[in-house]
């Protein structure tokens, strides 16, 4: 009768450091979600980075206390922070929602799903009306694309129009630069929000149809959610850039 030998580097195979479950041992699509969410990272890095570059070069900049400090429609000043804390308050409460729609995913509940993916649609909706609420009310006030309040004045014009920013030097440029990156980049978080909701919606509907039920599997509620959590987590630093420091 033969005998096998095992070789001490198989018995280190077989053995309990042998590694376990391979980490690449995942979804082809949550990969892929992965690889996007990453490489849209690197384009928000940069969009905050350089933000960050022009706020620090120059010798003054717009006071997010005295820009931010309406809760439009109901108080026009003395409130600063309270409006875009509502806001931030209402995108983190959608990213909780969204978590317990994954989760009744894993549990096959389909109602729960439906639930909890209608709370955070309307989460969503009501971020991205408030961000709409929040542009208005910046635009009345002189703010836009390539403007500020001081477009188009010239001597002690400027700085009156100012004035109410700016807590130390006044820069019209500061305010210009200001104008400009506030806008673009919350605008971009602001796309990415829609979409997110948009693709919410379809997981809504596709849920509505049964068409998980007949898979077996919940998968892409888990996708869209780590989207919609990347989506929230990209708003915690442009609320720490633009608003608090």
């Amino acid at each position: 009768m033969s005998t096998t030998t095992v070789s001490q580097l198989d018995k280190v195979k077989d053995g309990p450091w042998s590694g376990g479950k391979s980490p690449w041992n995942l979804e082809y699509g949550k990969i892929m979600m992965w690889f996007f969410l990453v490489s849209d990272a690197f384009t928000f890095s940069a969009f905050l980075l350089y933000y960050g570059a022009q706020k620090f070069a120059q010798p003054t900049w717009i006071d997010a206390d005295k820009i931010f400090q309406s809760v439009p429609g109901i108080v026009e000043h003395g409130q600063p922070l309270v409006f875009v804390g509502i806001m931030t308050f209402i995108l983190i409460m959608s990213s909780v929602t969204m978590v317990l729609a994954v989760d009744a995913g894993h549990r096959n509940q389909k109602h729960e799903v439906v639930k909890w993916m209608l709370w955070t649609i309307l989460g969503g909706l009501c971020f991205v009306g408030c961000q709409a609420i929040e542009w208005t009310h910046l635009h009345h006030e002189g703010f836009w694309f390539g403007r500020n309040p001081a477009t188009g004045l010239e001597g002690e014009a400027v700085a009156q129009a100012l004035a109410p920013y700016f807590s130390k030097e006044i820069s019209y440029t500061a305010a210009l630069q200001f104008s400009n990156l506030f806008f673009t980049i919350t605008g971009f978080h602001g796309f990415h929000v829609s979409i997110g909701i948009l693709l919410n919606i379809i997981i809504l509907s596709m849920t509505l149809n049964n068409t998980f039920e007949k898979r077996g599997t919940y998968l892409m509620v888990e996708k869209v959610g780590l989207y919609w959590h990347f989506v929230d987590l990209v708003w915690v630093f442009v609320f720490t850039f633009f608003y608090l420091i």
